[in-house]
């Protein structure tokens, strides 16, 4: 198997499964298989198993449950370091091969997350298709935690978009194999403010790298996207002086945010044209593309959203613009680490992760210095060294 075009790693047990993984429903069950669409055709299933081999997928499984309504695809990329670890995303797709091509590409960046990081995990994802708001229920989410324990901790779920801690703690009457609990239950609460940790260490490390001064007070900083993490990264920044700039769709909670945070608020449409010395995606992916890159009037790109590169290339392209990025699967793993902290023998402690997630300050100092030395982007020195660190763990089992 060959991760995302990275060094050869061994092939996982797990890889076998994908064409034969199946639980048979009984009453108040789950059905859940690996098939190509939700509807089982036997035709559908190459372009799924391509999808699976092109980007080097262990598993993918679908499953529904008719009495809760749940649709949901869990998949898992590697193993190769650990069990994989990510959130469940729980949105409006239009259609069933969007929320594939999501899950596919979201669950590969956890690898690349996980294992830059220095996390003994591995990267998977789930997707619940449907409205948060209209079609979440405990039965749905008590199905889906089926679905989860049914892949007998190969996965480890947590919360993500369009989900919350208080989900997990539904989720968690159906499997063990979840975190990001919240904190009365032993767990660590919502890693919103964890993973904007993240992103200001790693806007700090980029500082220090362009202006050498690793302070953020009195540069400007846009943030495209201001929920939960958004709405944290603003909070700290502001505390820290910086000069905010925010737009989100939401313009009743953009409102709010500049209210609270002293920010300009602009129309979303306008967010990529503002001048400033960092921009911060922090909502969906795919915001980075050779029709947006050109209108950006930024010096870096430091944002907590994921996949923020809609092609590879995008990133070749910010180099060309002179803009340096931060690479999103880096910058935004607070939230991954925190979680990893509850994995500790010992209970989970805040001050320990936050120590943890301040390393992110050195990971994206290393990343940005190995990208000048070797003349690449700092996406490929990212890349190489969570595929260096996976081919190292394959080699030695």
């Amino acid at each position: 198997m060959v991760v995302g075009g990275g060094p050869a790693v061994t092939e996982s047990p797990l890889r076998a499964l994908h064409a034969s993984h199946r639980t048979g429903p009984k009453d108040g069950e789950v059905r859940s298989e690996n098939r190509g669409s939700y509807g089982g055709h036997m035709h559908d299933q190459p372009t799924v198993l391509g999808a699976m081999s092109e980007g080097g997928h262990e598993l993918v499984v679908h499953a529904t449950d008719e009495a809760s309504g749940l649709r949901a695809i869990v998949a898992i990329h590697s193993t190769v370091l650990g069990p994989a670890l990510g959130g469940t995303r729980f949105y409006p797709y239009p259609d069933e091969a969007s929320a594939l091509t999501d899950v596919l590409r979201l669950s590969s960046g956890m690898t690349l997350k996980a294992a830059a990081a220095g996390l003994d995990l591995g990267g998977g994802k789930a997707v619940i298709i449907g409205d948060p708001g209209a079609d979440r229920s405990d039965a749905l989410l008590e199905a889906y935690g089926r679905v989860v324990e049914t892949l007998g901790g190969a996965y480890v779920t947590a919360e993500d978009v369009g989900t919350t801690v208080e989900d997990m703690a539904v989720v968690a009457r159906s499997t063990t194999h979840v975190k990001g609990l919240p904190i009365e239950q032993g767990g660590s609460g919502d890693p919103s403010p964890m993973t904007a940790r993240g992103v200001v260490a790693s806007m700090r490390a980029v500082a220090a790298y362009l202006w050498d001064d690793p302070a953020l007070a009195g540069h400007t900083v846009a943030i495209q996207g201001v929920g939960k993490v958004g709405a944290a990264l603003a909070e700290m920044l502001a505390d820290g002086g910086a000069n905010l700039i925010v737009a989100d769709v939401d313009t009743e909670r953009c409102g709010e945010v500049a209210e609270r945070t002293g920010a300009l608020a602009v129309d979303p449409e306008k967010i990529l044209q503002v001048r400033c010395d960092v921009f911060a995606p922090c909502a969906l992916g795919g915001a980075l593309s050779a029709e947006s890159i050109p209108r950006l009037e930024c010096q870096s790109v430091v944002g907590s959203a994921n996949n923020q590169l809609a092609t590879r290339e995008d990133a070749g392209r910010l180099a060309e613009a002179g803009i340096l990025y931060a690479p999103d699967f880096v910058v935004n793993a607070g939230g991954i680490v925190n979680i990893s902290v509850e994995l500790d023998p010992d209970p989970y402690s805040a001050a320990r992760a936050s120590e943890r997630v301040d390393r992110i300050f050195d990971r994206i100092t290393e990343i940005l210095d190995a990208a000048r030395a070797d003349a690449v982007t700092p996406l490929s020195a990212a890349e190489r060294l969570a595929y260096e660190r996976i081919a190292a763990r394959a080699a030695a089992v």
